[in-house]
């Protein structure tokens, strides 16, 4: 009996060692096809000048995975949203520009690309993460706090369609992980055992501000769908839907209107003439930025609950660059068509 006790034990510390090691292989395989994201942002705020308006500036951090030799790279859109600057730090030591292509801020998916690629590289193979299963193990590498190529290890403990948006405009799909997740992680790859990305970090839940042991990364399938192929060019706008009880404070002449929070200083949205909120307000406890456009129409497609997203997609994606595109907006109770121009 002692012995047969010696050599489970055995077997299970080969085991715990093998699995440690296996990680320790994959982490160094993969660590050189993650990024880190450093982002500069310029928007409107209220202020006491002349104007009631300056400029802001901030920068942020976030994580990211190099897909192809095109030097495209998968993040979060939160995290490049409203870019002004985008600078990517390899494991090697370079540090190269990189260009907003295309984000979808629902999904919060994004895809940027290199000014030019670097000396070294890696590029990561995307596996469909319709094969994964909840109890998978799983790794995942990022900039947590700003610790460049941290690795977290864990699970899959669910599958969710959406978190809870009163109104989804595009097709979302979501991983519920127990690896630890911390600012900086944002928009950092999520690995299976062989080493493939089955997702792209997005957000925590969380009641003490730090990591709680529930994450949520966006499915490679979903990644896929959003950035590859023909895709909406980047807006450079954050907005806050209004519609139901809220359409009659804002006053909206149809049911549903798109308010617009913050506008990337140089983006197409900014050059368009779109004006941001600026004055920080609470309606039944919900926080606002007003003092800015609302969005009523895309081209010739009116924003509304039952619109056809598709449609919208297709306006955008089939625009080609330096063509023109229209938005209309609500300011000031008036109807304001703006025109700008595709990167």
């Amino acid at each position: 009996m002692k012995r047969t006790f010696t050599l489970i034990a055995l077997f299970l510390i080969a085991a715990v060692s093998g699995m440690a090691q296996d990680f320790a292989t994959l982490y160094e395989n993969m660590s050189p096809s993650v990024v880190t994201i450093m982002v500069k942002e310029h928007h409107a705020r209220a202020s006491n000048n002349s104007r009631g308006v300056s400029m802001v500036s901030s920068e942020g951090l976030g994580s990211g995975v190099l897909i192809n030799e095109k030097g495209d790279i998968w993040t979060a859109a939160h995290v490049v949203l409203l870019a002004e600057e985008v600078v990517v730090h390899f494991a090697s030591g370079e540090q190269i520009p990189a260009k907003v292509i295309t984000t979808n801020a629902t999904a919060d998916v994004a895809l940027i690309r290199l000014l030019w690629m670097p000396k070294k590289f890696k590029v990561a193979k995307v596996a469909p993460s319709s094969e994964v299963n909840i109890g998978d193990k799983i790794f995942i590498i990022g900039a947590p706090f700003g610790l460049e190529r941290s690795l977290s290890v864990g699970y899959i403990s669910g599958r969710l369609d959406e978190k809870g948006n009163q109104y989804a405009f595009s097709k979302s799909e979501y991983f519920q992980t127990d690896a630890s997740i911390n600012h900086g992680n944002s928009g950092g790859p999520m690995f299976n055992t062989k080493g493939e990305v089955i997702g792209v970090v997005s957000s925590i839940l969380s009641q003490s501000g730090g990591f709680d042991g529930i994450g949520f990364v966006v499915t490679s399938d979903i990644c896929k769908l959003h950035l590859e192929g023909e895709q909406p060019f980047w807006y450079g706008a954050e907005f806050e839907v209004i519609g139901g009880e809220l359409r009659n404070i804002f006053n909206l002449p149809q049911e549903m209107g798109l308010l617009v929070k913050k506008v990337a200083a140089g983006s197409p949205a900014a050059l368009s003439g779109l004006r941001p909120g600026i004055y920080k307000s609470k309606i039944e406890g919900q926080e606002f930025l007003l003092g800015g456009d609302i969005i009523i129409k895309i081209g010739e497609i009116v924003v509304e609950p039952k619109m056809d997203l598709k449609a919208i997609e297709d306006y955008l994606a089939g625009l080609k660059s330096n063509e023109v595109f229209y938005v209309t907006v609500l300011r000031a109770g008036n109807e304001v068509k703006l025109t700008g121009v595709v990167p």
